[in-house]
């Protein structure tokens, strides 16, 4: 179970970071199109916030403590910080670099969920990433020129 804790506190670290910036995302876009992408990415900060909580209580179920300082969680995340410009194609792009991070911390969650043949966690790993394959193909389509 260590592997599939660390794992998963790995996840929960790089939700919190993509998260994180999204919201900033969503607070400092500007340009002619400000409202289509405030409102894109307020669906997608939604959307992670919403698997913070769930991810931190599967932490639990295994018996293990959900980190949940920043000093901690900042050296568990996968998330790299890199200053974006109010533009949101930067900002698009910067959340899909995020978003690959997150979809590979799934993947590595996934691998230690079915060794430790914890098919609940494997499940919810299943949803999130799906739900990040979305992204990707959204903010991926977005970013096309």
């Amino acid at each position: 179970m260590d592997d599939l804790g660390t794992a998963l506190k790995r996840l929960l670290a790089s939700q919190i970071a993509m998260f994180l910036k999204a919201q900033g995302h969503h607070w400092n876009v500007e340009g002619p199109m400000f409202h289509q992408f405030h409102d894109f990415f307020s669906d997608i900060y939604t959307d992670v916030y919403g698997s913070v909580d769930p991810t931190a209580e599967n932490i639990r179920k295994i018996g293990q403590y959900a980190p949940f300082m920043l000093p901690t969680l900042d050296k568990l995340r996968e998330v790299e910080d890199v200053k974006v410009s109010t533009d949101p194609m930067d900002m698009c792009d910067d959340l899909l670099k995020a978003n690959d991070a997150v979809l590979e911390a799934i993947a590595l969650a996934a691998e230690a969920a079915e060794e430790a043949d914890e098919e609940g966690i494997l499940n919810f790993l299943a949803e999130r990433d799906d739900m990040h394959k979305k992204w990707r193909w959204q903010l991926t389509a977005t970013t096309k020129q």
